[in-house]
């Protein structure tokens, strides 16, 4: 076997000719390649097109051998495209505008899939900053364009980053279970471009849109989506009684300060929001303590309880009944929290009977947002917002990269 073939099989990449090989003083292994194709190609949109001149040599680097460093050398044509004008020819091993062979990018980007990207810096021998701008490379190439297509299903929900100064907004699609856009920003008018890009088309194609109680996203489903209906998430509408009973809870606290029941009632905090089915032994025993002893606490428990239960219902009409008579109690419950709360909860009536006839929440959007907030612990946070959603794509978007690594062999 030759020598350039040799080389041509090490490197792994189709439409390559090996021209040389060159040991360098800084330990590193420089191969000249040149594409196979004769004619050379537009860098921006591949088409043929007639050679300008040629610019000086250059080089991309490449997978290591072991501890020795590869890189490719040649010396690009500048092509005289009909359609862009003056561009860098096309190369097979690279993509414009990138110092690095698409192998080596593959593999920055299934490290970054599985671990953070400090480690993936120090392995491949680059830089973070260069591991980011990899990744967004890497993304931009496997994103698929058809993501936004055939949507139904969708949620909407916010994520928070930069010691939660700065969000984002995140759209997943339920049935494809993926995030499929992603901007910054929490407002109605962040969801504008992805509206314009599904289109009139696709606006019409969506039946069912989960969302928290917030009134921007909302406001911008209603506005932009005609066919939809509002699923309002049930995490959301039983975390407003649990609220309320803390509130509740809290202000007793204030009230009794600097008595024993003081402590008692501050040390019933997990038995009165645990779900009741749950509870321990010394749990319970709190609970019953706060019955015996505390009427207005531990009717401010029952109340979030039966909110549960309302929830619980499969027929939207029996929900609705129960729902109606956990509004009257609450408004006559002479708890002003949950007085609070019985009026937010006939305001979203609607969107909140949605969920009992559909069984669509956010816990879809709520754990890739748990994936997302682990992603950007282990990198230490993230200051760009750019740089982030490029990572939520490529961990929480269906990307499937194929790194070059070895062939699993049987023993």
């Amino acid at each position: 076997m030759r020598a350039t073939t040799l080389l041509r099989r090490l490197i792994g990449i189709r439409g390559v000719l090996v021209k040389g090989v060159l040991f360098q003083i800084d330990g590193k292994l420089s191969i000249e390649v040149e594409p196979q194709w004769r004619q050379p190609r537009c860098g921006q949109c591949g088409r043929h097109a007639p050679g300008y001149d040629r610019l000086p040599p250059r080089w991309w680097l490449h997978l290591p051998v072991g501890r020795t460093p590869v890189r490719l050398s040649y010396a690009p044509r500048r092509v005289a495209c009909p359609r862009c004008g003056v561009r860098s020819e096309r190369v097979p091993w690279s993509t414009a505008g990138s110092r690095f062979t698409t192998v080596f990018e593959e593999m920055v980007g299934y490290l970054a899939q599985i671990t953070d990207l400090t480690h993936v810096a120090e392995l491949m021998g680059i830089s973070w900053s260069t591991v980011a701008a990899v990744v967004r490379r890497v993304v931009a190439r496997h994103l698929s364009p058809e993501r936004l297509e055939a949507l139904s299903l969708i949620g909407i929900d916010e994520f928070s980053f930069r010691k939660h100064h700065h969000y984002l907004t995140v759209v997943v699609d339920h049935e494809r279970r993926c995030i499929v856009w992603a901007a910054e920003g929490r407002k109605a008018e962040t969801l504008g471009p992805f509206f314009s890009l599904l289109g009139p088309k696709g606006c019409t194609a969506i039946q069912l849109v989960s969302i928290d109680l917030a009134a921007g996203y909302r406001k911008a489903a209603e506005d932009n989506l005609p066919n939809a209906e509002v699923v309002f998430d049930r995490f959301h509408v039983q975390r407003l009684a649990s609220d309320a009973l803390d509130e509740v809870r809290r202000a007793l606290v204030r009230e009794l300060s600097g008595t024993p029941e003081a402590t008692v009632v501050k040390n019933t905090r997990w038995a009165l929001l645990h779900d009741a089915s749950g509870l321990n032994a010394l749990q319970r025993e709190r609970l019953s303590l706060v019955q015996k002893t505390n009427r207005p606490l531990y009717r401010a428990y029952l109340l979030k309880e039966t909110l549960v239960r309302a929830l619980d219902y499969l027929q939207p009409k029996r929900a609705l009944e129960a729902l109606m008579a956990w509004i009257g109690w609450a408004q006559r419950s002479r708890l002003r929290p949950f007085v609070r709360v019985a009026r937010t909860i006939r305001k979203h009536l609607p969107g909140i009977l949605a969920y009992v006839r559909t069984r669509l929440t956010n816990g879809l959007t709520e754990g890739l947002n748990a994936k997302l907030r682990m992603i950007a612990r282990r990198a230490y946070g993230y200051h760009s917002a750019d740089a982030l959603i490029a990572m939520l794509f490529l961990t929480c978007s269906n990307i499937r990269l194929d790194p070059p690594l070895p062939l699993p062999t049987r023993t």
